[in-house]
């Protein structure tokens, strides 16, 4: 395959679709790089999306998250799928770049051209999730892969996000996390579709396990709701993560079943259309500082001559 990477869009894209995995990598770069540029590419590659399990992996730091996803790697190639991970690490306070790397983690998939693996940063969004993340997610299904693992960074209380772009979530905890109660109400128990206790062979799991079943079966629920799973599983020996697959392949058909997988897309564009317009607001106020009246209220709020509000209500034209 040529290793000529094309600078037009729809050509790169073209290429992308075709398997070339250089191709794929310099399409998402560019999407990060948020510039005019990212709206031509998203708008071409929209009408190829649609077709791809979404599976978010979140959970507290150090549950064995990379671990976890090395492993389901390996079960679904063996299922002949083709596997993206997105890989979202804290960012670098001054590039806004991922700095923990979890491909390292990964290295053993690096020569299989039906697994790419990619680390993006959060980009300071306390959700968990930026904006290029959500849409390097529709570049990977257009791309024809058959499931995307969107893994967090695992900063706790602030995972949220990864309900709004995941079809399926899977809550990675450990027995040591602490109190089982904590951990629900961090929140984790109203994003998890799908639990998983990983380490079990350690001390407490058999505990946490039993709270977890317990706490499932306190949801208000009928024949028609999906019972969440708790699933025992030691990722780093592979001893449980067959019957985690399973369960998560279990929620998929209950949300085709169920008409819930539109619900679940409907709300994946609500949330792209409402970062598209924020950024777009974000931009604009950014430009008015270049401006002349921009600088001159910026030098009245210095000189105490207006409020920081009352500057905000000039600028957004109220006044």
């Amino acid at each position: 395959m040529s290793t000529t990477i094309p600078s037009d869009p729809k050509k790169l894209i073209e290429k992308m679709r075709a398997g070339d995995p250089a191709s794929l990598a310099r399409l998402i770069s560019r999407i990060e790089y948020r510039n005019h540029e990212t709206k031509v590419l998203v708008e071409l590659l929209y009408p190829y999306t649609g077709n791809a399990q979404i599976w978010g992996i979140t959970g507290p730091p150090g549950a064995g998250k990379s671990t976890a996803v090395d492993c389901m790697i390996t079960h679904l190639r063996a299922q002949n799928k083709k596997v993206a991970v997105v890989a979202v690490d804290p960012s670098s306070p001054f590039s806004g770049g991922a700095i923990l790397g979890d491909r390292i983690r990964m290295q053993q998939h690096t020569s299989d051209h039906s697994v790419f693996i990619r680390s993006l940063g959060t980009r300071g969004r306390h959700g968990g999730l930026s904006h290029s993340t959500k849409e390097v997610v529709l570049a990977l299904d257009a791309a024809k892969f058959d499931v995307i693992l969107v893994e967090t960074a695992g900063v706790g209380q602030t995972e949220l996000d990864i309900l709004k772009l995941a079809q399926t979530v899977i809550v990675v905890l450990v027995p040591e996390s602490g109190d089982s109660i904590q951990v629900m109400k961090a929140g984790l128990m109203e994003i998890a579709d799908v639990f998983a206790v990983n380490k079990s062979d350690r001390p407490e799991a058999d505990k946490l396990v039993r709270e977890l079943t317990q706490m499932v079966g306190l949801n208000p629920h009928d024949e028609h709701s999906w019972m969440i799973p708790v699933c025992k599983t030691e990722a780093v020996r592979d001893v449980g993560m067959i019957e985690l697959i399973e369960n998560v392949q279990k929620h998929q058909d209950y949300l085709s079943k169920s008409g819930k997988r539109d619900e679940k897309t409907k709300t994946f564009l609500k949330e792209e259309m409402i970062d598209i317009l924020t950024e777009e607001l974000k931009n604009s106020i950014q430009f008015l500082f270049t401006t002349d009246g921009g600088k001159a209220i910026l030098d009245q709020l210095v000189n105490k001559e207006i409020a920081p509000y009352e500057a905000a209500k000039i600028l957004s034209g109220n006044r």
